[in-house]
């Protein structure tokens, strides 16, 4: 395995493996980078290589070049099935390429479009080698604790709230990663759950799609273009004794959620009837005081929150009503309600899913925009939800102890 500096790769660095009869070169390149494109263009027009696989799941595929999928987003469906904070942190993560690449006058993913373009005009097969981007964050999600998981959200939200212009700097450290670990950067170098599951699982991951996919074509020459950061990891990867297929299989389950994080709804559930049941049973008026100081907590911090995120009038007197009901609900929560009430009061227009991507380049575009105002009113009212269930949690207890 040797680095290759030759006129045909320039500055990009490059890997050569040999795997079960098929050469593979594994060029790393940056996904905001001019000089990655034209490098991915100038290996295809060579014409050494018979397929060309890249760092692309089949979503973030779609969303590169079917675009006009936006218009047929089901903003209901998102929130009934419990995507929309899956939807927001995707929704992010655009967001953060986007502001590099308009900053450096060039496309998101314009190495991994100059690919998908020199492969038609070549006539070869594409191979899609990345993990889903959503199981990829969902098995993040599940392998941290409470606060990890709280420092994870909010590295995303403070990415839309980061300086506007990025530096030459931040442009190397992207050569050195991808977009998932520059933006999680400060939090994965503490947090060996991050580095594994960003990082070394889709090394393994992509190495074991690669030889899955080539494995019937001995004597094959393939290109793969992947994130630098990703160089050295699939590299040794590729040349590991692991069996492509139990790999794949194994990396794209989802692990079981934590069993206190599982059980924690329903435990606040049994301690708030409880403390009602107490309250009612030392005195109606206890019991009353009780249920008063949930149902104002919660429902006014909930409402804040849809405040704090302009919703509509209709939708903050939602928030204010639902909330004391559904943080009582373990499958249920307070943005899943307001986030479609805002929706059917505020319809988006096909004008909204059009311009989605460019709108949440901007803090304020995630309030102009119809779609992703949805997924801020459902944020900030579920936030204020969880809030008051535990201060109005405390308060219950204090009222329970004078």
């Amino acid at each position: 395995m040797t680095v290759d500096h030759s006129a045909l790769f320039g500055e990009e660095p490059v890997r050569h493996v040999q795997r079960d009869g098929v050469e593979y070169t594994l060029l790393g390149t940056a996904h905001v980078s001019r000089t990655s494109a034209e490098t991915v263009q100038r290996l295809l027009e060579s014409g050494q290589y018979d397929a060309v696989a890249i760092e692309l799941c089949r979503s973030r595929h779609q969303a590169l070049t079917q675009r006009e999928n936006w218009r047929n987003l089901n903003l209901f469906a998102i929130l009934r099935q419990g995507k929309a904070g899956m939807m927001m942190a995707s929704l992010a993560l655009s967001a953060y390429q986007r502001r590099i690449a308009d900053q450096f006058g060039i496309e998101p993913g314009a190495e991994m479009k100059a690919a998908l373009d020199g492969a038609e005009r070549a006539g070869l097969p594409v191979l899609l080698i990345d993990r889903e981007i959503g199981t990829t964050l969902r098995r993040a999600s599940r392998r941290l604790s409470l606060w990890k998981r709280w420092v994870m959200i909010n590295g995303l939200i403070l990415s839309l709230f980061s300086r506007d212009e990025i530096s030459e700097e931040d442009i190397e450290r992207l050569k050195e990663g991808d977009l998932l670990t520059q933006t999680f950067s400060e939090f994965s170098e503490t947090s060996p759950e991050l580095y594994e599951t960003l990082i070394a699982e889709r090394d393994r991951y992509m190495a074991a799609r690669l030889r899955q996919e080539n494995q019937d074509r001995p004597g094959g020459r393939i290109l793969a273009v992947i994130g630098a950061g990703h160089l050295a990891g699939t590299a040794a990867a590729l040349e590991s004794e692991a069996e492509p297929q139990p790999e794949v299989a194994e990396l794209d389950v989802m692990p079981p959620p934590s069993p206190i994080l599982k059980a924690l709804p329903w435990a606040i559930l049994i301690a708030v009837l409880s403390g009602f049941a107490i309250g009612f049973a030392r005195s109606p008026e206890l019991g009353l005081t009780l249920v008063l100081t949930w149902v104002i907590i919660n429902g006014s911090l909930s409402a804040l929150g849809a405040l704090l995120a302009r919703a509509h009038p209709l939708t903050i007197l939602t928030a204010l009503v639902a909330a004391p009901l559904t943080s009582l609900n373990p499958t249920i929560g307070a943005g899943m309600v307001t986030g479609a009430v805002e929706a059917w009061l505020r319809k988006p227009r096909v004008a909204d899913f059009e311009t989605l991507r460019d709108d949440v380049v901007r803090v304020s575009g995630w309030f102009r925009n119809r779609v992703s105002h949805v997924f801020v009113v459902f944020f900030l009212s579920n936030l204020g939800s969880a809030a008051g269930t535990w201060i109005a949690g405390f308060r219950m207890v204090q009222q329970l102890l004078e």
